[in-house]
């Protein structure tokens, strides 16, 4: 019995402390829940719009409304779309539609960069004409408000309108006000097959791609005011492919009115595909499938293996070619717009800007790095001078003194690792884009180059290619695998969403938490450097780039003029 009572007292005395700690415990996190602003509760019933096809329901998150996988059109294979078709009651888009279909990606086999991307590929299908959309519940000011298109990288041949984390338009919907969207398209074979040469009815399947593009801005400018939208206020914006979506809609007359500023980040695109080019690989897709007397079997083959013969037909062709002009590295071949004197008349940007854009403002920039080699080549990260140098030597043999010391002149205070990262195809086609937009006298173009590194991974992936987009977005939290979502961070995506949002509601970039950035001359060359200290510089780097042309030109006359 004494121990009965002895063990009652102590388990008693137990209850009563844990009573205590209990409370304790409650009164420590009601302090908590008052000192951090609580996230509100997802709302599916609130979100409601009425569009053209009819009636969708998304929902609200933290004061924004957001819908997913919306059809903005429709499209048989190899064919121009459609208008999308109507519904009947209230359809839910609530979660992202197919992505194109597509090779498999090989960044996974990377961990570290697999890692730092953190890739979304979706769920494949043809019926990947798509839009996603993110408002404000609320309207800061009760007027219409800028709408910004993104459209997304990897070439013309894969991505998605999700694809990375950094694609999410909460954050830059809610601090400027405006109405985002992201879209998907056809893509690869299914976007850009050239099948002209065999009938009529082919005859805009090599840019069928594009023309998706521009149905998607055409049902943007339908939509717009069902989301808080201004119509006669869109900016389309894109990285890498997608800055080259965004530099050849700019030459596509289709596309005309229907979006009024263009940013290009990392994809500045001078040329594309020629008809000539473009027919002759239809032309070979169509013999490695042995279909010459059956084309139209195309429309139902099985997706994998109309790409694998796809993939095949272009690497013979491009051989071909390189060894017929005697060059290589072409940097448009395969999958992309086709320039076949109608969707597309001409070159976008290699003549002259088009003079359907004259009034387009243009923001254009890289990022310093772009595709890292220390990133991706673990023996160059630590790299010394004499490796550096050595590295320089094999690609510009006798001129390698004299480039790094154009370099050091663009860079004073360079690394070792800088040489080795020094960008000559991303940067050289931004500068060469702004020189022929700000030539033409119409609309003014501002350039940027993002210099900051970030600290993942202990800095390897420093100022790589995709890097600006979670600061464009104003998501360095959201996508802190790639940008560690510091405080420096932070505060860079703060200021760099900032001059998106002023550029996509003026046309003028400038904004108050950035210094004076004067519009861009060939004169000038006014550049922002965004970092953990934005700086403006005037053509630091055209000595640098002007070398680098006149010994890339000096090489490629010796090549033409060895007989084969």
């Amino acid at each position: 019995m004494r121990i009965a009572q002895a063990n009652f007292a102590t388990w008693k005395k137990t209850i009563t402390m844990k009573k205590h700690i209990l409370t304790f415990l409650a009164f420590s996190l009601a302090l908590c829940c008052t000192a951090v602003e609580p996230r509100n509760e997802i709302s599916t019933s609130s979100a409601l719009a009425n569009i053209g096809q009819g009636k969708i329901a998304g929902y609200t998150e933290n004061g924004i409304n957001i819908y997913k996988g919306i059809p903005y059109a429709k499209a048989e294979r190899f064919m121009a779309p459609q208008a999308p078709g109507r519904w009947e009651g209230t359809r839910s888009c609530r979660n992202y539609g197919p992505t194109c279909p597509q090779a498999v990606r090989q960044g996974w086999q990377n961990d570290e960069i697999a890692f730092a991307f953190n890739w979304d590929d979706g769920y494949p299908g043809e019926d990947c004409l798509r839009a996603n959309v993110w408002t404000p519940a609320k309207s800061a000011d009760g007027g219409k408000r800028p709408v910004m298109v993104w459209l997304h990288g990897g070439g013309f041949s894969a991505g998605s309108g999700q694809e990375l984390p950094g694609y999410d338009g909460a954050n830059l919907a809610r601090k400027g006000d405006v109405v985002v969207v992201t879209v998907n398209h056809r893509l690869n074979v299914l976007g850009f097959l050239d099948l002209s040469d065999f009938g009529p009815e082919y005859a805009q399947s090599g840019n069928a791609g594009l023309l998706d593009l521009v149905a998607a801005l055409k049902w943007v400018k339908d939509n717009a005011e069902a989301f808080g939208g201004d119509p006669e206020n869109v900016t389309i914006f894109g990285q890498s492919g997608g800055g080259g979506k965004v530099s050849t809609l700019c030459a596509t007359p289709a596309a005309k009115g229907l979006f009024h500023k263009a940013i290009v980040q990392s994809g500045s695109t001078l040329s594309t595909m020629t008809s000539e080019h473009s027919k002759r690989i239809g032309r070979a897709v169509v013999k490695e499938l042995g279909l010459e007397n059956d084309v139209k079997k195309l429309s139902s083959l099985p997706y994998t293996e109309l790409l694998a013969a796809a993939d095949k037909a272009v690497a013979k062709v491009r051989a071909e070619v390189e060894a017929e002009s005697g060059t290589g590295n072409m940097f448009i071949f395969g999958w992309a717009p086709t320039v076949d004197g109608n969707i597309l008349p001409a070159q976008p940007f290699s003549d002259g800007a088009p003079e359907q854009s004259r009034d387009i403002p243009m923001l254009i920039g890289t990022t310093k790095c772009e595709f890292s080699a220390t990133t991706y080549v673990p023996m160059l990260r630590n790299a010394d001078a004499a490796m550096a140098e050595q590295f320089v030597r094999s690609q510009y043999g006798d001129n390698t003194a004299a480039l790094i010391k154009a370099y050091e002149k663009a860079y004073p205070g360079y690394r070792p690792k800088d040489l080795i990262d020094f960008d000559t195809n991303f940067r050289p086609n931004a500068v060469r884009q702004a020189d022929i937009k700000s030539a033409q006298k119409g609309a003014p173009v501002y350039m940027y180059l993002f210099t900051w590194e970030s600290p993942v991974l202990d800095g390897i992936l420093r100022s790589t290619h995709c890097m600006e987009i979670p600061f464009v977005f104003n998501n360095a939290k959201i996508h802190a695998s790639m940008t560690g979502g510091g405080a420096d961070a932070e505060a860079l995506a703060d200021k760099m969403s900032d001059a998106w949002l002023a550029f996509a509601r003026t046309g003028n970039p400038n904004a108050p938490s950035l210094p004076e950035w004067p519009a861009y001359t060939p004169e000038n060359g006014a550049t922002m450097f965004f970092d953990n200290e934005c700086t403006v510089h005037n053509n630091h780097d055209r000595e640098l780039l002007d070398f680098v042309r006149s010994v890339k030109n000096t090489e490629a006359s010796k090549k033409e003029s060895t007989p084969i």
